[in-house]
């Protein structure tokens, strides 16, 4: 079969790579086509359309600054699709470009699947009716998820985590020789906001002379952007070892997003940070719905990690809360509550599930 798979940022990438990995095991004739990064580019039978890092845009006035742009790639989508016929759509999180390609693609007779939902269980929630009415599939990998669209009268299948089955699959090597306990920062993914977190979390560096800092750089980012940010700090920098760099790590800064989960997974004490352009914050803060920024804390329903955001992230709070969790007793007893989000997370094989529910889809 034809498969054609949207992702629109790193973690997308990552979980398209090993979804299309999945359904080649099962379907060795597929033919990709996506839009996503270089992990999905490293699959056998797919053709790369677009980079995400071309069209990720973060933020309210980011996304309006960009109208004309992302109106383009919108066009260009659905002309590849047309000239493709795909069998199947796959739509990965990334919702403000994935929910208008769906319609179009639904019209066409093409299987519509959404894998990794959206998260309109946080804001923008009448999204479901659009999902109900043009998604064939919807696959959700938090526990939450399944009750949430229950409640909308949708039901949707829960598949598990797929980040369980890639950081137990592999075993990670130091991604560096330290002469000291190393501290991690993971300051995102998009480069607006590496730009907005990361001179917050150098700044406390100096404070703590007997830790390693290491940066945490994604390989779609520019070097010249943390090489400029790091310029005068006695940071590293290691590219493409996210992974290898968490599993020797004491603790992490680390910004909002898939990295909160990704971090907790390794049982790395962290503290979250999230701060946007003072326009997007506000209007944001008025429609988000949840009390909690990082997957870690919505996941356990409770503050299990401390979250600075927009104001309260500075030098005095990081310092601080940096200095807390690398207490051994705070250490241990993060440690020990992030065993609780595995075992809510439950599942295992999610790929490998999500693939088989794409595949054998009936219309």
């Amino acid at each position: 079969m034809k498969y054609y798979l949207i992702a629109g940022e790193a973690s997308g990438d990552l979980h398209g790579a090993n979804l299309m990995r999945a359904i080649l095991a099962k379907d060795p004739e597929a033919e990709f086509r996506f839009w996503g990064g270089d992990k999905m580019a490293e699959i056998p039978g797919s053709t790369q359309v677009e980079h995400y890092k071309n069209t990720a845009f973060m933020g309210f006035v980011e996304v309006l600054k960009h109208l004309p742009k992302i109106f383009g790639f919108i066009k260009k989508c659905k002309a590849d699709i047309l000239a493709f016929q795909p069998d199947r759509l796959i739509c990965i999180d990334y919702p403000g470009f994935n929910l208008r390609i769906v319609p179009f693609a639904k019209a066409l007779g093409i299987v519509t699947v959404y894998y990794i939902s959206p998260q309109v269980w946080a804001w923008k929630e009448s999204r479901v009716n659009k999902i109900k009415q043009y998604v064939d599939r919807m696959l959700v990998i938090l526990p939450f998820e399944k009750s949430f669209y229950q409640k909308h009268n949708y039901k949707v299948d829960y598949v598990g985590h797929p980040l369980l089955d890639e950081i137990s699959a592999n075993n990670y090597e130091p991604a560096l020789q330290a002469d000291r306990p190393v501290i991690a920062i993971l300051p995102g993914s998009r480069q607006q906001e590496i730009q907005s977190i990361l001179p917050t979390f150098l700044s406390v560096v100096p404070k703590f002379p007997e830790y390693q800092f290491v940066l945490a750089g994604l390989n779609h980012i520019n070097d010249d952007l943390y090489n400029n940010l790091l310029r005068n700090t006695s940071v590293s920098l290691v590219k493409g070892k996210t992974y290898e760099l968490l599993n020797q790590a004491e603790a992490a800064l680390v910004a909002s997003g898939t990295a909160t989960l990704e971090t907790a997974l390794f049982k790395v004490p962290m503290l979250v940070a999230y701060k946007g352009n003072f326009l997007s914050y506000h209007l944001g803060k008025l429609l988000v719905k949840v009390p909690y920024i990082s997957l870690v804390n919505l996941i356990a329903d409770r503050e299990l990690v401390r979250e600075f955001i927009q104001n309260d992230l500075n030098s005095d709070n990081i310092e601080s809360e940096l200095r807390r969790i690398l207490e051994p007793q705070t250490s241990m007893a993060m440690r020990e509550a992030y065993e609780d989000i595995i075992q809510l997370l439950g599942q295992s094989g999610a790929s490998a599930k999500a693939a088989d529910l794409i595949i054998n889809h009936s219309t």
